[in-house]
């Protein structure tokens, strides 16, 4: 289909280079038909005007079918898709074999690292990295796939070994529209994944069972609460980690809460899928330290913990609240968080919702307000309060300056989350991407308590 004397391909006409390939391509957002003539004046040989399959094919076959000299291992859902992904990374790497990944907060190709822009890349970007890995030595590569990824052909003439769903709730839906959609755009992923793949599902979930149902891969289910291929109970929980029971063996992690301790078994059972024996799946899984931005506790005077997480739904916030609740029932319970601009409206009063039931508490913010204003995105987030919800709530627009506040104003021994940022160190108002790491501002306040 492909001629291979062209030095490189491309979509975007700013990244010409001479001899090249323009693909030109109709995308959720703009026209690449626009631009030939750009890209043309810009030295690019030759151009092919196709839809978004025909950019994967394209990409698939310039680089010289990557994913299938890998084993590439894939994750969607919801929440867990970074946590999971970055530490099958790390635990495949401690066993002495070389990984790539792909994920919301940087791809490695091997142990090199190359920043990202989306969950799940573009055709070229996903074929150009993954060949990347091939000629580095990698055996396997870990990715996060998105709804949108799915929906947008990202990841189509992919050959996945294993597919993983973890979960499936409210996100997403300013771009999918209903909730079934979403779960539609889901599904299509392990409808797609071949014979030769293990399809590793959730079934503690209600759309886990839903996922696997037409995939013609080798089903694998995982369950915390019901008899499944692979099952993990919680025995013990503290602030420094876990004493699991995973497939009837005793593993202690110094991960926490029970959203991670299903990561740790979709790890698990990925890990065995892989053929990676059960007791070196085991003990590396039990060294294990928490993704960035992932239920980061940042210890401070007066006894205070800061946690710092990506939590930015409802059902992500309430796993985090939920295991700060659990672990350390007699501390007070601060929750600050806000919510995207130019994103779902509807899950606003939701996460308003969560909050006023575990947290003793809130402080509403921004968090990427975008071209929205930030009070019209807190006056959204209000809806969602009760009465005695808004008498514990405190809005203060400036992130930096509600941080301050919340942590100035925290009684001893307590704890503070702040959710939605994660591993992130900008923020996003207006159209200018600002710097904004959390970690940094804790630390700051900490210092002139």
């Amino acid at each position: 289909m492909l001629p291979r004397e062209y030095p490189a391909i491309t979509c975007d006409s700013r990244k010409v280079t001479p001899g090249c390939l323009f693909i030109a391509v109709k995308g959720a957002n703009d026209d690449g038909n626009k631009y030939i003539d750009a890209a043309m004046k810009a030295g690019a040989a030759a151009y092919v005007s196709t839809d978004r399959l025909g950019l994967a094919r394209i990409a698939d076959e310039f680089y010289g079918h990557p994913s299938g000299k890998l084993k590439l291992v894939g994750i969607t859902g919801t929440n867990g898709k970074t946590t999971t992904v970055t530490l099958l990374y790390n635990m495949m790497r401690s066993l002495g074999y070389e990984c790539g990944l792909l994920s919301t907060i940087a791809n490695y190709v091997g142990s090199r690292r190359t920043e990202t822009t989306n969950t799940t890349s573009d055709p070229i970007t996903i074929n150009r990295l993954l060949a990347e890995m091939v000629d580095a030595g990698c055996e396997y590569c870990f990715m996060e796939v998105s709804s949108i990824g799915v929906e947008q052909q990202r990841v189509a003439y992919l050959e996945f070994a294993v597919g993983i769903f973890s979960n499936l709730t409210h996100d997403h839906l300013d771009y999918h529209g209903t909730f079934a959609e979403y779960l539609r755009c889901k599904k299509m992923f392990f409808d797609d994944l071949p014979a030769s793949a293990t399809a590793i599902t959730n079934i503690d979930d209600r759309n886990g069972a839903v996922m696997a149902q037409n995939t013609r891969a080798k089903v694998v289910t995982y369950s915390c609460h019901s008899a499944a291929d692979h099952t993990c109970r919680i025995i013990e929980e503290s602030f420094d980690g876990m004493l699991l029971k995973m497939d009837g063996i005793e593993v202690w992690t110094k991960l926490i809460g029970a959203h991670n301790a299903y990561n740790l078994l979709a790890i698990y059972s990925a890990a065995i899928a892989l053929g990676t024996p059960v007791e070196e799946a085991l003990i590396a899984l039990s060294k294990l330290e928490s993704a960035p931005g992932r239920l980061e506790n940042h210890r401070g005077p007066r006894d205070l913990s800061v946690i710092i997480d990506y939590a930015h739904t409802p059902d992500a916030m309430e796993n985090v609240l939920k295991t700060l609740r659990d672990v350390a029932p007699e501390r007070e319970l601060i929750c600050l968080f806000g919510c995207g601009g130019d994103r779902d409206r509807t899950k606003r009063p939701e996460m308003a919702g969560v909050a006023e039931k575990f947290a003793d508490r809130i402080f509403v913010t921004s968090d990427n307000s975008r071209t929205e204003r930030t009070e019209d995105i807190i006056e959204d987030i209000k809806k969602g309060f009760t009465p005695s919800g808004l008498a514990k709530t405190i809005c203060i627009s400036d992130r930096r300056e509600a941080i301050r506040t919340a942590i100035m104003l925290a009684p001893e021994g307590a704890t503070i989350l702040l959710a939605g940022k994660g591993h992130e160190d900008y923020q996003i108002l207006g159209t200018e991407k600002l710097h904004f790491d959390e970690k940094e501002i804790v630390e700051e306040v900490f210092k002139s308590l």
